[in-house]
């Protein structure tokens, strides 16, 4: 591995040749400007600026007139050989060119040239929407549905898939592990929303680029990167945030230092954040209330009444985000990026297990998860503007991350807590070149190599003695995973109306698990996994622009997921009564997918952007009943429960409707909206029943004015209802997370709210951003979820720039 690594980086450096680079600057700010399109009079000829604003002229002729356009500045014409000293400055104004993704391929394509969906999320989103976790900044695009277990949560749902059938990258590294679970996950909180530069989040499957798990999406996080000083001076640049919400009393601090030299440059980002127990709103379901609650006094388990049942007791957490950053700038076409990150939360609750009852009495007296913690470190090296003959710029990526996380549950009135803790170490490598073939084609290809190794230990604490005993773990320890892949993506351009893109990639994923020492408790019929699975996926889509108003997009594609340590080694309590125990003849499951999509655009004054979409995933990895050495019935933690298995059981088809409109009454004053329709069926055994993670429809309208420092949006969130027959078997057994209808059956109510937030900079250094949300205090739960929404909450936060 090390050989390959030292090989990869030899054969950036020696392919480091002339060129002419040009850097593309704000010139108020002079700042980077990622994004710019340039291209010659015919457009014959383009390239875009990444995300150092820097771009290779070389296709250019010295006397063709060079156009520079950017969304969010105006259009710059200038004659190539007129540029001076390698710069050229733009200045800010109206939206131009559709914006630039990276997520399609690893290098920068106009957003309008893919085949998918793709929503996206600026800094400047991120600035005035003023989110709390990652899992809000994506719910506020309308198009990412967001279930939450607790307050320290946040697991995401597209397009009816969720968990680890979604892909989650931060700065182009993998973060789903070998036991990210079928269950609702929290993980996308690890990252700090303050430290977002841009947000892609494709809808459908992404596997070609990403490989397992890009099934139903993929959320591509891009953080900040340092900023390098173009002048003699230093670059110094501070930024500190307070923030308050009223709701759950949040209490966040941040701040980042930026120091840039003309080839060093260094980030530092800081945030905290500490929560106390959120109210929900005054008007809904008298079922979600909290009526009384388990303490713990003079050892004693009791009961008590909550004063304010509106109070949502122990849900309070907090948590540090820390990123360090620093980038080098080897040459002007050869640059390195360091990227070192660290998140751990307190101990938080889980809710949705705290509110469940047996018989007339609280079931829990504690259900905590530990710390989540997340460590990254990465390094990459990214070479552009090469003439070499198999690319024209490249990255390669290597990265170490650890995982860390646990589970504590005690019963009421019980002396035993049952401690289960969990960490996976993984390692990633990722090489991806671009090459120009010619004018109007274009190819990406690559190769990725991850490996898992995973820790889990348990034991059962006595807490009068303060002794422990081992017991089952949660998954076999010194378990592995590990996948290995090549893609290949390819890029026709013939004109400025037409584009087909198509792909293919080849996986294999191999995983060991040695089962010896959990046998002790379970007595399996084995005492090892050895799975291998291999999958080729592709992908095929055209985009086509008939004439100004018109774009069509069309895209098929296939993805698998290929079954990981969660699915085949892991024991846990899936619902009061039912215990999973694993399963060591797993398949990969494939799902196969196409999206239509027609954006309308006339004159920019009314856009519409619709899609259509229809995924079969066929062999699904889902929890069903079995055996263990032919009992159906086990003793698990002291209770008897209902023995189950991760089994390819199933398919499902799932089906929807998108539709997002933009109104722009005048240059200061617009309407946006966003509406989701999902449906979707499973059958097992020739039974069709509902999708688990298939979402209500759903929706936002926002009412936006702008002008100078001044910025509006009053805008309303909405959720259809659920009724108890389009709930999944699963959803309807957790019944003390829903609302009861008037037959006394689960179901998931809609809801609505009203919400305010505004913006005003003050000078050039302060900015004050409020939000007064579900302004009605509404009391309702988003689908799926264990803890009841925020009431009437009142966020404030204070930015200052130095």
């Amino acid at each position: 591995m090390k050989f390959l690594i030292s090989i990869c980086l030899l054969f950036l450096v020696s392919f480091s040749v002339s060129a002419q680079t040009i850097k593309v600057l704000n010139k108020t700010t002079n700042e980077p400007v990622f994004g710019v399109a340039i291209y010659n009079k015919d457009k014959s000829k383009s390239e875009i600026t990444d995300l150092n604003g820097q771009a290779n002229l070389d296709a250019f002729m010295a006397t063709e007139l060079l156009y520079f356009q950017h969304i969010s500045h105006k259009l710059k014409t200038i004659k190539k050989s007129n540029i001076q000293n390698g710069r050229v400055y733009l200045m800010a104004g109206q939206q131009g060119l559709d914006e630039i993704v990276i997520s399609a391929s690893n290098f920068g394509q106009r957003k309008k040239d893919i085949p998918k969906t793709i929503a996206t999320i600026t800094a400047k989103d991120v600035s005035f929407n003023n989110p709390q976790t990652s899992a809000d900044l994506l719910e506020g695009t309308g198009q990412v549905y967001i279930q939450k277990s607790q307050l320290g949560g946040g697991s995401p749902m597209i397009r009816g898939f969720s968990t680890n059938r979604l892909l989650i990258t931060v700065d182009g590294v993998r973060m789903n592990n070998a036991i990210f679970r079928g269950g609702n996950l929290q993980n996308v909180i690890s990252i700090d929303p303050l430290s977002i530069q841009n947000t892609e989040v494709t809808l459908g499957a992404g596997s070609i680029i990403y490989g397992s798990d890009a099934i139903g999406g993929v959320m591509s996080f891009y953080t900040k990167k340092p900023e390098f000083s173009f002048s003699d001076t230093l670059n110094v640049k501070s930024n500190v945030l307070l923030r308050y919400a009223t709701a759950s009393q949040e209490k966040t601090a941040h701040i980042d230092v930026n120091v840039g030299y003309k080839k060093w440059a260094f980030l530092t980002n800081v945030s905290y954040t500490d929560f106390n127990d959120l109210t929900m709103g005054s008007h809904g379901p008298d079922d979600y209330l909290r009526p009384e609650f388990v303490v713990t006094q003079n050892n004693q388990d009791v009961i008590v009444q909550n004063n304010d049942s509106r109070v949502q007791k122990f849900t309070g957490y907090n948590q540090i985000n820390l990123m360090q950053k620093v980038s080098y700038k080897a040459a002007e076409d050869l640059d390195v990026d360091l990227g070192v990150f660290y998140t751990a939360t307190s101990d938080y609750p889980r809710y949705d297990r705290l509110i469940r009852y047996r018989g007339d009495d609280l079931r829990s007296a504690e259900w905590n998860y530990g710390p989540q913690k997340w460590f990254m470190s990465n390094v990459s090296v990214t070479k552009r503007s090469s003439n070499a003959l198999f690319y024209d710029n490249i990255k390669a990526t290597l990265a170490y991350q650890n995982f860390q996380e646990s589970r504590m549950d005690r019963d009421f009135q019980e002396v035993e807590r049952n401690v289960r803790e969990e960490s996976v170490d993984a390692l990633s490598f990722n090489i991806d070149f671009e090459k120009q073939l010619h004018q109007t084609s274009k190819l990406f290809y690559g190769f990725e190599y991850v490996y898992n190794t995973v820790g889990s230990i348990g034991y059962v604490e006595n807490v009068e003695t303060n002794t422990t005993q081992k017991t089952v773990s949660r998954y076999p320890d010194g378990a592995t995973w590990q996948s290995a892949a090549v893609y290949a993506s390819y890029k026709y351009k013939p004109n400025t109306k037409f584009v087909f893109q198509s792909g293919l990639r080849y996986n294999m994923v191999t995983q060991k698990a040695d089962f010896t020492e959990n046998n002790q408790f379970l007595n399996l019929p084995f005492t090892e996994s050895n799975n291998t699975a291999n999958a080729l996926t592709g992908t095929a889509g055209v985009t086509w622009l008939p004439n100004p108003i018109l774009q069509w997009k069309f895209n098929l594609s296939s993805a698998f997921r290929a079954p990981n340590i969660d699915d085949i080694g892991k024991v846990f309590d899936s619902e009061p009564g039912s215990v999973v125990v694993p399963n060591d003849n797993l398949d990969p499951e494939y799902a196969y997918s196409g999206e239509l999509g027609l954006k309308l655009n006339f004159n920019k004054v009314v856009v519409l952007d619709m899609a259509t979409y229809y995924t079969y995933l066929d062999n699904a990895l889902v929890r069903r009943d079995g055996t263990l050495n032919g009992e159906s019935q086990i003793i698990y933690d002291g209770e008897l429960s209902t023995v189950q298995s991760i089994q390819n059981a199933s398919k499902s088809w799932i089906y929807g409707f998108e539709i997002g409109a933009q109104v722009n009454f005048s240059k200061a004053f617009k309407l946006t909206s966003q509406y989701n329709l999902i449906g979707g069926v499973e059958e097992t055994d020739g039974v069709e029943v509902p999708v688990r993670h298939v979402a209500p429809s759903f929706g936002n309208t926002h009412l936006v004015w702008q002008k100078n420092r001044l910025k509006l949006d009053a805008f309303v969130n909405y959720n259809n209802t659920l009724a108890n027959n389009k709930l999944a078997p699963s959803e309807a057994e957790k019944d003390y997370i829903y609302a009861l209808d008037q037959n006394g059956n689960p179901y998931s109510p809609s809801w609505h709210t009203l919400n305010f937030r505004t913006q005003y900079q003050i000078g050039n250094d302060v900015t004050v951003t409020a939000a007064l949300e579900n302004i009605s205090d509404q009391r309702y739960r988003t689908y799926s979820s264990g803890i009841a929404a925020p009431g009437r909450n009142l966020i404030v936060s204070l930015k200052y720039s130095l």
